[in-house]
């Protein structure tokens, strides 16, 4: 398994936003949440507003961090307090609750949409960072 698959966002967090300040929390932030859902075309996903499905994470930008290795791709981050999905807490205190609240989501892609595969994210290139639109 491949380390990102746990620590995918708290690596863009630690290592892109805070150590090497390549991107600002605030557009990360964006392109973790309104950018994706923005070009799925999936409307009730892309802002915090009643009635919408969302993720919430709370977390604590001065030590956020994937710990994820080759060797041990389960670890969870560190610096990440409390996760919610769809209203449900998934991650309390650190530790995850057992919760599965998650299902299958599926969108509509606009043929202008610059769509950001998954896999260019879990490479971690700064490059890849920086090119995202």
């Amino acid at each position: 398994m491949h380390p990102r698959t746990y620590g995918n966002f708290a690596r863009l967090l630690g290592k892109y936003v805070r150590k090497e300040q390549a991107i600002s929390l605030e557009e990360a932030i964006r392109k973790l949440s309104a950018l994706p859902a923005d070009n799925l075309g999936i409307d009730e996903r892309r802002r915090l507003r009643s009635g919408h499905f969302a993720y919430v994470v709370v977390f604590a930008p001065a030590i956020v961090i994937d710990r994820a290795t080759w060797t041990d791709p389960h670890r969870l981050a560190t610096g990440v307090k409390h996760v919610f999905v769809n209203g449900e807490q998934v991650i309390e205190d650190g530790e995850h609750s057992g919760a599965t609240p998650w299902r299958c989501i599926r969108g509509r892609v606009s043929p202008s949409a610059g769509v950001i595969h998954p896999a260019l994210m879990a490479a971690g290139a700064a490059h890849t960072l920086k090119s995202m639109t």
